[in-house]
């Protein structure tokens, strides 16, 4: 269990750089409301993610393109209610941040209305600008690349990011610039481990992975994913944490555990 659960410190993007100083593996899941967001929060999550997810495993879409930042605040401030600990992260939904105004205009209403303490965009070519912009006015930053589902009509595909050489060095350029220009966190979703790692020993604030393998600095996963209630087909890089778990708290406890001991993932639920 983390040191600082056990102190039981508010987590913030100070905490998180300490952590990657010190080896400490960062843990997080998604939440949509005050009752899971007190499960995971007593369970030891260091951050929690309202994320654009919400569109598909709670309202059933099938993209997270009609996510509305209404429905993030929304759902911001219900997580909000549940948590004394964790760092509450909050999604930029699909065309809120197409410009640095309406970017700077919406970050601001999810941290005024909803209670977001850091918020999430989708890497893009104007995106460097805007962490730039937010990080002037203070708004704490998470940098997500490689696979973005909100491109997703772009892309045609849920499909691994960075495997040809090309990509895969402007992916690490596109990290490190990020971080340049404020960023406070960078996210990796379906990354090929060996550039994950590549990109962690290189960046200075905290890596998160989804899908990129175990040498990140911490790890994320729907939280609907690892209860086994999302629908469809589980993701290659998500597990079953019901299975042989007689609750909802010791599932999540026992994926905050194996990620803080470096024990999820393993080759099993990365690609190479």
């Amino acid at each position: 269990m983390s040191t600082h659960t056990e102190q039981g410190q508010k987590v913030t993007t100070l905490t998180l750089r300490h952590m990657k100083t010190t080896g400490e593996k960062i843990a997080s899941l998604t939440a949509y409301d005050a009752a899971f967001a007190r499960v995971l929060d007593q369970a030891g999550c260091d951050f929690i993610l309202v994320g654009d997810s919400v569109g598909m495993v709670v309202q059933g879409h099938a993209t997270t393109i009609p996510v509305t930042v209404d429905e993030i605040i929304y759902h911001t401030k219900m997580v909000a209610r549940g948590v004394a600990r964790a760092l509450i992260m909050a999604d930029m939904p699909f065309m809120s941040y197409h410009t640095v105004d309406d970017c700077l205009h919406n970050a601001a209403r999810l941290m005024k209305e909803g209670g977001a303490e850091m918020i999430k965009l989708e890497w893009g070519a104007l995106q460097i600008d805007m962490v730039a912009r937010l990080t002037e006015c203070g708004i704490p930053v998470c940098a997500h690349l490689g696979l973005t589902p909100q491109a997703i009509h772009k892309m045609g595909a849920y499909r691994v990011q960075g495997r040809e050489d090309a990509t895969a060095k402007k992916m690490k350029d596109d990290a490190l610039a990020l971080e340049a220009a404020g960023a406070d966190v960078l996210l990796l979703e379906c990354v090929p481990m060996d550039l994950a790692a590549e990109i962690t020993r290189a960046a200075r604030v905290p890596v998160i992975g989804i899908g990129a393998g175990p040498a990140v600095d911490g790890q994320i996963l729907v939280l609907y994913d690892i209860l086994d209630i999302a629908p469809g087909k589980r993701t290659r890089f998500s597990r079953n944490y019901m299975h042989d778990r007689d609750s909802i708290h010791a599932a999540i406890e026992t994926f905050v555990g194996e990620v803080k001991r470096g024990e999820f993932p393993t080759a099993e639920y990365a690609f190479s």
